[in-house]
C-alpha cells in the first residue's frame, strides 16, 4: 500500500489552560488536496505548523513524507513548500532575483523562467516586490512555494487579494501541481475554493474535528434535502399544484407574492412531476431554481456545534 503523505494520529497540543489541538487523527494521500477548514481559534494553525514542523505537538504520532517535521531533517525540507498567509521577503529585489535566489536553498530548484511564467508573473519579472499588488504578491509567494519542486506543499490562504479572474487561474495551477503527482494541504476561508479545489475536507472545531469527506457529501450534504423554488403566475395558487413524491419529506411552502419553496428528499421525482405539470397545464412558472444545501451552509452549521461534539464519518 502507498504510504500516506501525511499521516496524524490522536495528536495534542495545548497551551497552559487552552487545549488547542485536542485528539486529531486524519492522513493524506499522495496526490490530494486536503482543505483544513474552521473559524479563527479552531486550532488549524497549530495543527499545520506541526505538520511544517514549526511547533512541537505534547504528543501523538505525526507523519510527513514518512518523516517526524519535530526532527527537522533536511531530507523533509528539501520536499516541502510553505506559502504563508503572510511572509517577509526582500524587498528590493526583482520578482526574478527572488525566485533565483531561494532557488539556491534546494538541491533540485525548478527553473526561474519556468516559475515565473507557471504563476502568471512573466510580463513583471524584473519588478521590485515592494512594487507589486497584493494579488502579484501572493503569486509570487507561490511561486517561492514552488521553487524547490516540493513534493508536498502547504498553502495557507493562498488566494487572499486575488480579484476572481486571478484566483480561477490559481486554482488552475494548483490543480495541474496534483496531476503532476504534488499533494496540497490547503487551508482557506473560501468555501468555493475549497468547493472546487479539495478532494477532501475536514472541518476543525474547538480544536477537534468535526466532519471529513469530500466537498459532496462532508457533514451528510449529499443526503441533505433539496429545495425548489419557483413562482406562479397571478391567479394561481398552491391547491392548482399536483401530488408531489416523496411523501412526508415533501413540503410546500407559499413564500409570498406568488413564490413557492418546497423541499424534499425526491428532488429529481419532484422537479419533474412540477416540470411536467406545468408543461401539460400550460401553467408559465418563474424563477425555477434547484438546489441543494451549499458547503457553506453545511459547513455553518457544522461550526455552530458545540466543540466536544463528534462526528464519525464513513471512509
Amino acid at each position: 500500500m502507498t504510504e500516506p503523505a501525511i499521516d496524524v494520529r490522536d495528536l495534542h497540543k495545548r497551551y497552559d489552560d487552552l487545549q488547542a489541538v485536542a485528539g486529531v487523527s486524519f492522513t493524506v494521500s499522495p496526490g490530494e488536496v486536503f482543505c483544513l477548514l474552521g473559524p479563527n481559534g479552531a486550532g488549524k494553525s497549530t495543527t499545520t505548523e506541526i505538520l511544517e514542523g514549526h511547533r512541537l505537538a505534547d504528543s501523538g504520532h505525526v507523519r510527513v513524507l514518512g518523516h517526524d517535521p519535530a526532527a527537522s531533517e533536511r531530507s523533509l525540507r528539501e520536499r516541502i513548500g510553505v506559502v504563508l498567509q503572510a511572509g517577509g521577503i526582500q524587498e528590493e529585489l526583482t520578482i526574478a532575483e527572488l525566485v533565483e535566489m531561494y532557488g539556491r536553498w534546494y538541491e533540485r530548484p525548478r527553473p526561474v523562467d519556468e516559475l515565473i511564467d507557471l504563476v502568471q508573473l512573466d510580463a513583471r519579472r524584473d519588478t521590485r516586490a515592494g512594487d507589486l499588488s497584493g494579488g502579484q504578491r501572493r503569486r509570487l509567494d507561490l511561486a517561492l512555494g514552488l521553487v524547490g519542486d516540493p513534493d508536498l506543499l502547504f498553502l495557507d490562504e493562498p488566494t487572499t487579494g486575488f480579484d476572481p479572474h486571478a484566483r480561477r487561474q490559481a486554482w488552475s495551477t494548483i490543480r495541474a501541481l496534483c496531476g503532476l503527482g504534488k499533494t496540497v494541504f490547503l487551508t482557506t476561508h473560501f468555501m468555493d475554493e475549497a468547493q472546487y479545489l479539495a478532494d477532501r475536507i475536514a472541518v476543525m472545531v474547538g480544536g477537534r474535528l468535526v466532519a471529513e469527506g469530500s466537498p459532496e457529501s462532508i457533514g451528510g450534504r449529499d443526503a441533505l434535502p433539496t429545495e425548489i423554488r419557483f413562482t406562479l403566475p397571478a391567479g394561481a395558487g398552491l391547491g392548482g399544484l399536483p401530488d408531489l413524491p416523496g411523501g412526508s419529506t415533501t413540503t410546500v411552502r407559499d413564500a409570498g407574492d406568488g413564490a413557492v419553496h418546497v423541499t424534499t428528499q425526491a428532488g429529481l421525482a419532484v422537479t419533474h412531476a412540477i416540470t411536467g405539470w406545468a408543461l401539460d397545464a400550460g401553467v408559465a412558472i418563474g424563477q425555477l431554481s434547484v438546489a441543494q444545501p451549499t458547503l457553506e451552509d453545511v459547513y455553518l452549521r457544522l461550526t455552530e456545534q458545540p466543540a466536544d461534539t463528534t462526528q464519525e464519518v464513513p471512509s
